[in-house]
Parts: structure tokens; C-alpha cells; sequence
């Protein structure tokens, strides 16, 4: 059964759903964990349909056997989004078509691969961090107001952050770097003698070993513990299905918003200013016009949020979530009393958006988490 339209998606206007036509939310995924990336496979057979879906997308063929009977295999692929900004599309793919794809193997089901090159009829061939140039693409974004009608500053618009891309353009090797400096890499290099991508073979984090033990279970928490948050984690295994990085999940409002190098959304009105993250489908409201948050709120993975703007900065403060972690990567969990205030800042000549946030939760950990990032207005090719 094909997954559901996504909030993101299904909310967007006519211009920015043009773009990203066709995206959607699966309702289950692998994490990169799944795959053995040290083992290499082969598969020829006809295209059935193409997904492209967030946050990965998937091919589907029939291969047939030696014995002539046929099996169905389905073939992993980047997040929609993120393969639109690359300038790829559905029509590379038409049913009926005989491709061939080299990757890797399933670790837990023998007809799903991990795409590293697709091998097309016509001789041509692109990899799985391949950028398709034709036809010619917009390289900035049109101008934009830097403030609305009302005097705000305006952070209405599509943002995304620069796309990063796997030294070894296979996505089999190596690790992550932004696109903008990756052809100064070899291929499957580990710039700086850094941490690898996980589950790369040749990197410490090759998942050899052991495929997903040897990094989800190696990791202090960022915050000291308390009692109650210890025994959180003692309950969690994040080698299974505790983890939402390895369902592909949702994880929280600080670790999503710049998750899989997505298109982001901000709608703005004088009350609100909503954010649409389209990688995971979280779609946020913040209220301008509340001084406090309701009594009874129902627990989600986005919370309530309300804001005001102080010296031109959106100031946000969110509570009313479901437990979850804040990162799994940090390995700090939290409960229904996290407290999530974020600073969304305008540069000057409206291009990007910088954000500033810190999370607490005195039952779980002790102390703030606390993290920036920027975010850059939509440019397509430029990011």
C-alpha cells in the first residue's frame, strides 16, 4: 500500500507543491543501518514504479530468476525532496524500463537493496549522490522582502540548508560533506581523518562488525543523567525499534529542522508563523498572539508553541511534548516537562535564517541542551 500524503505536502501552496510534487511521507523506512554497505550486489530487472517520497524514495523492479520465475525487489534511494534538488524526477524512471543498479544488500530482507549507481539502457549511468544539470536550473532565489507589511521581519519563504553529499558518490564509502567543496575530496575520503558516515565501509563506523551495536550503543549522553533519565535509557535498546533514526522517525523540533537537507517551509501572518519541515512532515504552528500556553494540551512531538518578537528576533517557547529523546545521537531522553525555547533571527539582507535553541528538562538530564544553526533561503542548485 503506497504511504499517505504528507501534512507538508498536502498543505503547501500551489507554487512550493509544484516543486516538490509528488513527495510524501513514508509511514515506514530503513534506517542506514539496515544495509551492509561493506558487501556489494547487483540487480537488473524492469522498473514496476518509482516513489519518490520522503525522507527516502524507492525504485521498484521485477527481477526474474534463472528459473524464470520473477521476484519483486524494491531498491532505496535518497529522500524526494533532496533528489528534486539534485534535478532528478520520476520520468528517469518508466515502467517497463530494464535498469540496472549496483549497491548494497538488505541485512534482513534478500529483495531490498541500497542504491549506489543506476545503470540505465541508453549507457548512461548516475550515482546515488549524482547532480543532473539538464535542463538548467535557478541558481538563487528570487529577491525577497526583508520585512512584511506589519513591520515584522519577514521569514516567510522555502529554506533549506546546503546539500551534503557522501565522498564516495555511490554512498558507500567515505562520509557527508557539503556540496559546494566535495569535488576537493577522493573518493571515500574522511576529510581530516573525521568520523565516517555510518554503516561506510573502510570508516570507524563501518557497522562491520557489528551493524548497528558498535555506534548506537558507544555514545555518553551530551548532559549528565538524572535517576529518572537513566532509567529511560536502561529500558531503550537503540538498535531496534526504540530508536526513531532507525524507523526513520521523527525525532524532535531541534534535530529535524536541518535532518536530511530537506526544503523547509515558513508561512507568516500577523498571529502565526508556521514551519513546515518537510524531510519528517512536522508541521508547526506559533502562536504571536498568546501570552501563555493553554492548561490542557495534548502531547505531541511538536508541542505548543507560543512567541514574540523582541529587537527583531522571534523568540519561541514550546512545552506540551510526548516523551521522546531530544537526539538520539545525544542520547538524552525527555518527558511530557521538556521546555524548548528557540531565537529565529533574519540576516540583513533577508537570505538566511539563523536559529538558536535550548532544551530543558530537570527530570531527565541535568543542565540545557543547546545547539545553532543557519538556514538559508531556498536556491535550488546554489544549495
Amino acid at each position: 500500500m503506497r504511504p499517505l500524503l504528507s501534512a507538508v505536502t498536502t498543505a503547501m501552496p500551489v507554487g512550493f507543491a509544484a516543486a516538490l510534487l509528488g513527495v510524501e511521507v513514508a509511514s515506514a523506512h530503513h534506517g542506514i543501518a539496515n544495509f551492509d554497505l561493506n558487501t556489494d550486489i547487483e540487480v537488473s530487472g524492469v522498473v514496476t514504479e518509482i516513489d519518490f517520497i520522503n525522507p527516502h524514495s524507492w525504485v521498484y523492479i521485477d527481477v526474474t530468476n534463472a528459473d524464470g520465475s520473477v521476484t519483486p525487489w524494491r531498491c532505496e534511494l535518497r529522500g524526494g525532496t533532496v533528489l528534486r534538488r539534485s534535478g532528478w524526477t520520476e520520468d528517469m524512471f518508466p515502467a517497463g524500463m530494464r535498469i540496472r543498479i549496483t549497491g548494497s544488500p538488505d541485512r534482513r530482507d534478500p529483495a531490498t537493496c541500497y542504491t549506489g549507481t543506476v545503470f540505465f539502457p541508453d549507457g548512461s549511468t548516475v550515482d546515488r549522490y549524482g547532480q543532473i544539470e539538464t535542463p538548467p536550473r535557478v541558481d538563487v532565489a528570487a529577491p525577497r522582502a526583508a520585512r512584511t507589511d506589519n513591520g515584522d521581519p519577514n521569514l516567510a519563504g522555502d529554506w533549506a540548508p546546503e546539500q551534503r553529499v557522501m565522498t564516495d558518490r555511490r554512498g558507500q564509502a567515505g562520509t557527508l560533506v557539503p556540496i559546494g567543496v566535495a569535488d576537493q575530496f577522493e573518493p571515500g575520503e574522511v576529510p581530516g581523518g573525521g568520523q565516517g558516515f555510518p554503516g561506510a565501509r573502510g570508516t570507524d563506523l563501518s557497522f562491520e562488525e557489528d551493524p548497528v551495536d558498535i555506534y548506537w550503543n558507544r555514545r555518553d549522553s551530551a548532559l549528565p543523567l538524572t535517576a529518572a533519565g537513566e532509567a529511560v535509557m536502561a529500558s531503550l535498546d537503540l538498535t531496534t525499534e526504540d530508536n526513531p533514526r532507525l524507523r526513520c522517525d521523527a525525532t524532535s523540533i531541534m534535530f529535524d529542522w536541518t535532518f536530511e537537507q530537506g526544503v523547509n517551509r515558513i508561512e507568516q501572518t500577523d498571529t502565526t508563523v508556521r514551519l513546515l519541515y518537510n524531510s519528517m512532515g512536522l508541521d508547526r504552528t506559533i502562536h504571536l498572539d498568546m501570552d501563555a500556553h493553554p492548561q490542557n494540551i495534548e502531547p505531541s512531538v511538536v508541542g505548543h508553541s507560543i512567541g514574540r518578537w523582541e529587537d527583531d528576533v522571534l523568540v519561541v517557547d514550546t512545552v506540551g511534548f510526548q516523551p521522546g529523546m531530544v537526539t538520539v545521537d545525544s542520547r538524552l531522553p525527555h518527558g511530557v516537562g521538556l521546555h524548548v525555547v528557540e531565537r529565529f533571527t533574519l540576516s540583513e539582507d533577508a537570505r538566511s535564517i539563523t536559529r538558536e535553541y535550548t532544551a530543558e528538562d530537570p527530570e531527565y538530564f541535568v543542565g540545557q541542551f543547546t545547539g545553532r544553526d543557519v538556514m538559508p533561503v531556498y536556491g535550488r542548485s546554489a544549495t
